[in-house]
């Protein structure tokens, strides 16, 4: 599924194609992806103006002028293909703007979807409403995070995939930022001393940023909305390196925990 850095990269690449940018055509191509189209998305999205683009953890956000914010999810398989030629299959929306400039979501297993909302209530959409803080943003700090670990015995993996902690985490970028910051997948997250919850903040940062540079991991069916893949895969330093040597010489492994898999290094990731 693509995550954070994935779902940036695509906001990063649309802005340059649709910001300022008037739609001229908005065709839904199915009456559903994982949910039904909005039954009036043609209408308000046709001849609206495209203020600006953005991201709320794993969702994109398209802001017009006339109040409303297209809000996209990419599920398991969606990607924008950016001035293509022919509709194809899975092609389920397409937008054209004032300048001829076409775009194309594209979603095989259709577990994506499209929804409208009032940009001024943007806070108060379903999904934002228990959300914590972007893990890029001002307020993912050390000290937040030890208010939001205390006393919690549950492994520190598990707290940085729940959204209501941090916004937008995923396995793979969790898995490599434990790892960053040397700290071992299973550790209680209220014992994780604030030194230690200092350098997973910055470590958190530092795999994000680096993700998104490099056009964030092609996993299955995700490309770039310019058709590139994404590369950051080729930097991984655990995950989907089950029986591999760690830069330490440890092979590297993995357990199954919650129904995701847990890469680690025993010796790096002591405490």
């Amino acid at each position: 599924m693509p995550e954070l850095p994935e779902v940036e990269t695509t906001v990063r690449g649309l802005s340059p194609v649709l910001a300022g940018e008037r739609l001229t055509l908005v065709e839904p191509r199915r009456a559903d992806l994982r949910r039904p189209f909005p039954a009036d998305l043609r209408q308000r999205m046709t001849g609206a103006t495209v203020t600006s683009l953005g991201r709320r953890a794993k969702y994109g956000l398209i802001d017009t002028d006339r109040g409303d914010t297209m809000i996209f999810h990419l599920g398991m398989s969606g990607r924008w293909r950016i001035d293509p030629g022919e509709p194809l299959a899975h092609d389920h929306l397409l937008l054209e703007t004032g300048t001829g400039r076409r775009l194309a979501l594209n979603d095989p297993r259709r577990f994506g979807f499209v929804d409208l909302w009032s940009t001024a209530e943007l806070a108060s959409y379903p999904p934002f409403l228990a959300m914590g803080p972007e893990p890029l943003g001002p307020d993912f700090t050390a000290d937040y995070l030890a208010a939001a670990l205390e006393g919690r015995a549950a492994p520190i993996k598990a707290m940085l995939l729940d959204q209501r902690i941090v916004a937008g985490l995923g396995n793979i970028y969790v898995c490599e930022a434990l790892h960053l910051a040397k700290i071992t997948p299973g550790r209680a997250g209220g014992q994780i001393s604030r030194a230690r919850l200092v350098r997973l903040v910055e470590s958190i940062r530092a795999v994000l940023e680096a993700a998104i540079l490099a056009g964030g991991s092609s996993l299955r069916d995700y490309v770039r909305p310019d058709g590139e893949l994404g590369y950051f895969s080729k930097e991984w330093r655990v995950y989907g390196r089950e029986g591999e040597a760690c830069e330490c010489g440890t092979i590297v492994r993995r357990r199954t925990d919650s129904g995701r898999s847990t890469f680690w290094c025993s010796t790096c990731q002591r405490s």
